[in-house]
């Protein structure tokens, strides 16, 4: 098992191993940032960083051994340290420019661009944007039309989706999980997003 500094898609529960195609039996396990390891079919969630109290993650589950912690600097901002009380970073959650959006989110790495976190529909050029919205919408039309869900009430959600981008690249993206595409982002931001957005 590599190391977390490695990890390039996790998420945070207690869940060591979901219910697949071969076996129903869930098991469980403390609360942990988890990566993903082996197939589809014989998943396992191998924990890297267990869950403390305030917003605290452990290398050790007899949480002994710091990695980090999130620590509130603000109504909405929040700065994340290593076990020295060193800052790794700050995560700022944007306030929406209108009522029906969503915050956007904000990640500083010293000696890094800038991270936003928006809506994944929000995010990208403006030719994107368009191809985006029309696939909605023809999404949504043939649903109408083939009466896809309309039976049985209330139909599952989709989790919300952000993009994290720089200016130039895609950082990471979030919805049920946590993927990470840029090599050089410090994996403690991340798992200290998913312990403030939770």
């Amino acid at each position: 098992m590599a190391g977390w500094e490695d990890v390039r898609e996790f998420t945070l529960g207690n869940i060591s191993r979901p219910a697949t195609r071969t076996g129903n039996r869930i098991e469980f396990g403390p609360n942990a940032i988890r990566a993903v390891q082996d197939s589809n079919d014989d998943r396992v969630l191998d924990p890297y960083a267990y869950v403390g109290a305030n917003r605290s993650l452990y290398l050790d589950a007899d949480l002994t051994q710091l990695l980090c912690q999130v620590v509130v600097t603000g109504e909405h901002s929040w700065s994340v340290q290593d076990a020295s009380a060193a800052i790794i970073g700050t995560i700022t959650r944007l306030p929406p420019d209108r009522r029906i959006l969503r915050p956007n989110w904000r990640i500083d790495q010293p000696s890094r661009p800038v991270i936003t976190g928006r809506t994944e529909w929000l995010s990208g050029s403006p030719g994107r944007l368009a191809a985006k919205a029309l696939s909605r919408l023809i999404a949504g039309v043939v649903d109408g039309l083939t009466g896809i869900g309309d039976e049985g009430g209330e139909q599952p959600t989709k989790s919300r989706t952000l993009e994290w981008r720089t200016s130039g690249e895609l950082v990471m993206i979030s919805d049920s999980s946590i993927r990470i595409t840029a090599d050089w982002l410090d994996r403690r931001l991340a798992f200290a997003y998913s312990l403030l957005a939770r």
